[in-house]
């Protein structure tokens, strides 16, 4: 989960309105309009775990609010994200949990550097010495949207793996050239912008 910067509303969506339609009632080509805004909005990423979304119905438009909570949400454009389609995690593994939505990272408003954490075994954490509240969120967050489950840890150590050495070599050249060290840095953390499980990697290659 990384920052999102929110583009404008699709024109589409202000043909729909609360009380008036149901989301049933968005036609497949508006549908397809809002799910090409979000896709490049979150660079071909889902919102929550970051694996690589294909641009097809393989991932679903998500309700950030419940629509069976939160009706009144349906059709506003901040409500919406991109999400895959894995059952045990992200949005349909949400839309399955009771919480209250101010307790969530919403990456579009708020930053999940902020609070979250990722590690090299593709576990992700709450940040050390959060005061309280943010203690609560980040742990919300990851049970909410199951961010630590299994098979998704196990794919985001593996995706860590081939990055491991080039940690350690950017440690050794920081010891011996500040200089060097950031403009290699830069160069990497320029490489690995939009792809998938972006925010692992840097929080790898950031000491």
């Amino acid at each position: 989960m990384h920052k999102l910067q929110r583009p404008t509303a699709p024109p589409c969506l202000a043909r729909y309105s609360y009380g008036k339609h149901k989301w049933q009632d968005v036609s497949d080509t508006d549908k397809t309009a809002i799910r090409q805004s979000l896709y490049t909005m979150q660079q071909h990423r889902c919102a929550y775990c970051e694996k690589s979304l294909p641009e097809d119905k393989a991932c679903h438009i998500e309700h950030f609010r419940q629509r069976s909570r939160h009706p009144q949400g349906t059709f506003t454009w901040d409500n919406l994200y991109l999400s895959c389609n894995t059952t045990n995690t992200c949005g349909k593994h949400k839309d399955n949990q009771h919480y209250t939505p101010a307790d969530l990272i919403d990456p579009c408003t708020d930053d999940p550097d902020d609070y979250l954490r990722f590690y090299s075994d593709g576990s992700i954490r709450p940040r050390k010495k959060l005061p309280q509240l943010e203690q609560k969120r980040a742990e919300e967050t990851i049970r909410v949207f199951n961010l630590n489950e299994q098979a998704l840890q196990a794919t985001r150590k593996s995706e860590l793996q081939g990055w491991l050495q080039i940690a350690e070599e950017l440690l050794q050249l920081q010891e011996i050239s500040e200089d060097d060290y950031q403009t290699e840095l830069n160069q990497y953390l320029q490489n690995i912008s939009g792809q998938p499980f972006e925010t692992a990697i840097r929080h790898l290659l950031l000491p």
